[in-house]
């Protein structure tokens, strides 16, 4: 009997490093310039060719454990589904909404995205508050947090599934203003409108973007990101690559 339980515990044991040991698989999508591929193809296999300022900090972190990872990226509704049904898969930079927060351990935040209203370059719009947004007509993105939370308190907000056009409305005077990510918004008005110069007029909310990790995942691993993740904020490094992106 003796004998019996000792070669179970040693089974158990191994086992258990064996979990420890596993990959951690992570996903990200084409999200300039928090995540982005280093070529502007919309994938990418490899986390040497991925950058941005959120994958700039996540691997920072990820240097500071002895984990193995792999990240690679893909569209945001693959590495949500992937995340969300298997254990030692995570996904960044992404919010923590209601829907999503009882299905993942949260690591962060890695970075924030800064609700801003937008002007065309030149405008003469100035703006001490939301509330003195509501005269004027809002360009916003499908499906977008930022738009539907305008939309619900009954602004004017015209939403589009091109998000980068918002930018060409501007100048057509086609809207007013154009609600976007402070970052993000400039990156995308001049990749697809080739429009530069956007004024930002108010910065009216900041959501925090995260590693979230499924919940099942080696208490082992999450440990490993946790701990890092408090040693590069001690440490100002996460501060420093905020910076160098103008965060």
């Amino acid at each position: 009997m003796k004998g019996k339980t000792g070669l179970l515990m040693a089974l158990l044991m191994v086992t258990g490093c064996a979990t420890a040991t596993e990959e951690l698989r992570i996903y990200t999508e084409q999200y300039p310039p928090y995540n982005m591929t280093t070529n502007g193809q919309p994938f990418a296999h490899s986390a040497s060719d991925i950058t941005g300022l959120c994958t700039d900090v996540l691997k920072a972190l990820l240097a500071q454990t002895n984990l193995d990872y792999s990240i690679k990226l893909r569209d945001l509704s693959y590495g949500l589904n992937r995340t969300q049904n298997h254990p030692d898969h995570a996904i960044y930079c992404v919010s923590k909404t209601p829907d999503r927060e009882p299905a993942f351990d949260w690591i962060g935040p890695l970075s924030g995205i800064k609700w801003t209203l937008f002007a065309k370059p030149g405008s003469s719009i100035e703006l001490k508050n939301l509330e003195e947004a509501r005269k004027y007509k809002i360009g916003g993105y499908k499906g977008d947090v930022m738009t539907g939370y305008l939309a619900d308190r009954g602004f004017d907000v015209s939403a589009i599934s091109n998000n980068g056009l918002n930018a060409r409305r501007l100048e057509h005077d086609q809207i007013d203003l154009w609600v976007a990510d402070g970052l993000a918004g400039p990156y995308l008005a001049a990749d697809s409108s080739d429009v530069t110069d956007l004024k930002a007029v108010l910065v009216f909310r900041e959501t925090p973007m995260y590693l979230a990790v499924h919940k099942d995942t080696d208490p082992a691993i999450l440990d490993a990101l946790n701990e890092s993740y408090e040693k590069l904020v001690e440490s100002g490094e996460k501060d420093t690559i905020s910076r160098s992106y103008g965060f």
